[in-house]
């Protein structure tokens, strides 16, 4: 009985889902030390009690329109056909080239490891220009290092480029 009356309800997982995470954000909020941060009216627990606090009402209004009977719009995409298989070649590229920033980022740094994600994701999602694509990653990729490393100041690891920016 519990599966048939779920059947077409699978929104209400999502719900499950904002919950937990509205739980969560709310738990870790709360246990901000503020003592250390505070600097005016308004303390680092403000944002993310905000956030929880919106969470928990989204989840609360989508499991009560499920209930009621609301549905989702099914996806409709311009040029998809939902009957058609996913590409894995290219989620699996794609997963590659993500993969191969991630363990190279600490060997090379972020220049080179981002170029190689930029012309990865470029070559997944069909790209073939063999000299142009890896030209615009490599520049995608140095403008992303200095904007983070020099402007934002979230350093990023520069690798052997290091003392060349």
């Amino acid at each position: 009985m519990t599966t048939t009356w779920l059947k077409g309800r699978s929104e209400l997982g999502v719900s499950v889902g904002l919950l937990a995470l509205g739980v969560l954000v709310l738990t870790d909020a709360l246990r901000i030390p503020t003592d250390f941060a505070q600097r005016g009216p308004v303390g680092p627990k403000a944002v993310p009690i905000l956030v929880g606090s919106l969470l928990l009402l989204v989840a609360v209004l989508l499991a009560r329109d499920v209930l009621r009977g609301g549905k989702g719009e099914a996806e409709g995409g311009e040029d998809i056909d939902l009957t058609e298989p996913a590409d894995l070649r290219t989620v699996l590229l794609l997963c590659g080239a993500f993969l191969a920033n991630a363990a190279l980022i600490g060997l090379v740094g972020f220049p080179i490891s981002g170029a190689i994600l930029f012309w990865g994701a470029a070559y997944a999602l069909g790209s073939r220009n063999l000299v142009r694509d890896p030209l615009i990653a490599a520049g995608m990729s140095v403008v992303t290092f200095l904007v983070f490393n020099n402007l934002l100041g979230v350093p990023l690891p520069g690798g052997p480029l290091m003392e060349v920016f």
